[in-house]
């Protein structure tokens, strides 16, 4: 995965560099604009995810919590359920983690990690300087859901890789587009709950342990650690009022042995689709680029 996000930074960076006239880069990382104005929106978006990929491979803790935690935690659950059959379709048990953990991997990247850097840039002000400059406020945040949204993708084809190689976990190639799609619902939807939890926590400190209260629970009534099937039917109603539960559906429903043709699980995307515009919704009212001192 590291591999492939380098690769990508490299990439956006040469198309970025290719044929432009020099730019100054503003010290909270945010490209100022030549005279003239000649870099577009699409430019700077991809100048600024440039950006946050090199912050991000420099992050040894989001790269652990991105690539090696979602791989740990399939080795383990496959390593206790060995060659048991699991969830409604009796599929074995790596079967059945390889997307429950792909699910795991996205809302880590999209939704946990985004949270904790949102807040913690605007508490230390990073933010506040970052809208200071030329770069539309737009140009950030698009690049920063594109920059999760690739390291998303970027975790899935990993444990993908993984599931076929250690575990023979096969992925027909009419499911692809399934996958690919609910990977992108999610980590849209994800990444917009993110800007709005923000909102609402107040300190850096208190990020951490406000995302693990949330999504905890939701992990294990979810169908990513526990099949739904083996929860109370309450239980089971909870989650799916909850986003986590739609995401794991949907990928699994690419692995399911009993599913053919493409796959693709368009009620869970619609679902996900309406969890992005509600969060999209409330940080479109309460976002703010200030430490929360300065709005006392």
């Amino acid at each position: 995965m590291i591999i492939l996000i380098r690769w990508l930074s490299r990439r956006l960076g040469a198309r970025q560099g290719a044929g432009r006239p020099d730019t100054a880069t503003s010290p909270a990382g945010g490209q100022r604009s030549p005279p003239g104005g000649r870099n577009g929106p699409l430019d700077l978006v991809a100048h600024q995810v440039r950006y946050n990929l090199t912050a991000f491979r420099r992050n040894r803790q989001g790269v652990f919590s991105t690539t090696l935690f979602p791989v740990i935690f399939l080795v383990l659950f496959v390593g206790v359920f060995g060659n048991h059959t699991v969830g409604a379709g009796h599929v074995k048990a790596a079967t059945y983690y390889v997307p429950g953990i792909a699910a795991l991997a996205v809302v880590t990247s999209s939704f946990a990690n985004l949270v904790i850097t949102i807040i913690t840039q605007r508490e230390t002000g990073i933010l506040r300087r970052r809208r200071s400059t030329p770069i539309p406020a737009g140009v950030l945040i698009a690049a920063q859901t594109l920059t999760t949204l690739l390291v998303s993708l970027a975790g899935v084809a990993v444990l993908l890789v993984i599931g076929r190689l250690a575990y023979g976990v096969t992925l027909h190639g009419a499911a692809v587009p399934g996958v690919l799609l609910t990977t992108l619902a999610g980590s849209i939807a994800f990444s917009c709950l993110a800007y709005a939890l923000s909102t609402a926590i107040g300190s850096a400190d208190s990020a951490t342990p406000t995302v693990q209260a949330i999504i905890l629970p939701l992990y294990f009534i979810s169908g990513v650690f526990i099949p739904s099937l083996n929860l109370p039917p309450w239980l089971q109603d909870v989650a799916r009022a909850f986003p986590v539960e739609h995401l794991a559906s949907g990928l699994h429903h690419a692995f399911d042995p009993a599913v053919h043709g493409t796959a693709v699980p368009w009620t869970d995307i619609a679902i996900l689709a309406a969890w992005a515009a509600a969060g999209l919704a409330l940080a479109l009212r309460r976002f703010t680029w200030s430490p929360s001192a300065a709005m006392i």
